[in-house]
């Protein structure tokens, strides 16, 4: 078959700004195209030359199939974001080709091209999967703007997978998504390790009671590292059942199971690039633990019913409030995966033991609660806050928030969170003859309470009730160093 391609074969110039040579990714064609990896499949060298030089400068992987049988073997050992496919080819079609491929496990998206414009092909091509249909001749924007649609219609779908997956697993609004809140010394120890191993590939456990911010851990590494842009998916693997963990994680093709009506990708697949942060990594069975190692060590993935293992590009972060070298003594969890994964462990601290943290993320939760439940705020007075620090919290920061939302509704804090043991000389009011204005008031008290405690500014807050966040803006607004 001889095809025509502007700017290759009639000699006609492309349109200014969207030739072929043009060496950046170009804002035109959004932000995705950059980092996304293309597989051209087509018999012609004139058409595959054309399109490389068309988006080998602005794709971070281009990589070129001259028959079906050499496509199917670039997909056995790479994961394409999309594949630029001829129709007319020796020996079989490409709606054949890509129906076949389909069948086996190829979740990547398709452009067809073709010279015949007919509906019986158009049709044929969507039933087979292709996402896009590209008429020979074409200017080279027409086919960069071809793919450009394709990823963004990739991320959008696989944002809204993440995002269902996530309302689906907890019923919780998380405000403390992106960093640790806190500056007491486990917290500090804590964000120090976290600067240190964010860069590096290296896979992390993340112990700790429930509440304690696991996940919050796991953003903040995800944030600090080269894959910031890609995405973040979190999977708790206590809410999976366990009949569809395997079908969650790793995809499935049509006809897998019952009930399998479409082919669909995995939460590895989704999390391509990026981070995969599985929780309660302990409440996985044996048997999927086994598929999890093998997938972990060969960086590869099988679907549910696929004949094909795709490729997977992804940082590990596992999570646990269990004793994971306790239950590989039990028996209930693989020691070969737990030493895999057990590279760098990160223990998170209880809120009991994290001094007044606790005050500081209180205030934070009145903020945050208050504006969602359009409710005012209700002070954190002197008792509440020495209430606050000598609580247990067996329900961590996830008990503190109930806290607040339930203080805010009701409109004042339970009278068992008020110790007013240590709310005595410390905070007296002043006389009546006095003439200190409130600010200034306050100011003599802060000041005084940092000379006796020697400046210690964790200390002093502690006394006083207060974060140190506060000390520290009173402090900078009075130029106190």
């Amino acid at each position: 078959m001889r095809s025509t391609v502007l700017g290759e074969s009639e000699g006609a110039a492309p349109s200014a700004g969207n030739d072929a040579g043009h060496s950046g990714p170009g804002p035109e064609f959004g932000p995705w195209l950059e980092k996304a990896s293309i597989l051209i499949v087509d018999d012609e060298p004139g058409m595959r030359n054309f399109l490389v030089r068309t988006l080998g400068p602005r794709a971070k992987r281009v990589e070129e199939a001259a028959d079906c049988e050499e496509a199917t073997a670039l997909l056995d050992q790479h994961h394409f974001d999309v594949v630029i496919l001829d129709n007319i080819m020796p020996g079989k079609s490409g709606v054949e080709w890509l129906t076949e491929q389909r069948e086996i496990g190829f979740f990547s998206d398709a452009i067809l091209m073709t010279a015949y414009a007919d509906l019986d092909t158009a049709i044929k091509a969507l039933r087979a999967g292709a996402v896009d249909f590209v008429l020979k001749p074409f200017r080279s924007n027409q086919i960069l703007n071809a793919v450009a649609r394709c990823l963004d219609r990739m991320r959008l779908r696989r944002e809204n997978h993440v995002l269902r997956h996530e309302l689906r697993a907890t019923s919780d609004h998380v405000l403390l998504r992106d960093k640790l809140i806190g500056y007491s010394p486990q917290i500090q120890e804590i964000r120090e390790t976290i600067a240190r191993v964010a860069p590096l590939p290296t896979s992390i456990l993340i112990s700790g009671e429930s509440g304690t911010g696991k996940e919050v851990t796991a953003r903040s590494l995800h944030a600090l590292s080269d894959r910031a842009e890609k995405p973040f998916v979190p999977i708790n693997c206590a809410a999976i059942p366990s009949e569809m963990i395997e079908a969650e994680l790793f995809g499935h093709v049509k006809g897998a199971f019952t009930g399998a009506q479409a082919a669909r990708d995995g939460l590895f697949m989704h999390a391509q690039g990026g981070t995969l942060f599985l929780d309660e990594v302990g409440e996985l069975s044996l048997a999927t633990q086994s598929k999890l190692l093998r997938a972990i060590e060969s960086r590869r993935v099988r679907p549910v019913g696929s004949e094909r293992e795709a490729p997977v590009d992804l940082r590990f972060i596992f999570a646990t409030n269990a004793d994971l070298e306790a239950e590989v003594e039990a028996g209930r969890f693989r020691a070969d995966l737990f030493y895999r994964i057990n590279v760098m462990h990160i223990e998170m601290p209880p809120l009991s033991a994290r001094g007044d943290d606790v005050l500081e993320l209180a205030e934070l939760f009145m903020t945050k609660l208050s504006n969602q439940l359009g409710v005012r705020e209700v002070p954190i007075d002197a008792a509440v806050r020495a209430g606050l620090t000598r609580y247990e919290w067996p329900g961590n920061v996830r008990e503190l928030r109930n806290l607040i939302e339930r203080t805010l509704i009701l409109g004042r804090f339970p009278d068992e969170f008020r110790d007013d043991r240590d709310v005595g000389a410390d905070h007296q009011a002043p006389s009546s003859d006095s003439d200190e204005t409130l600010d200034e008031m306050e100011r003599r008290h802060i000041l005084a309470m940092l000379h006796k405690t020697g400046g210690n500014r964790n200390e002093a807050a502690r006394r006083l009730g207060v974060s140190r966040k506060t000390i520290d803006r009173k402090c900078a607004s009075w130029d106190q160093k």
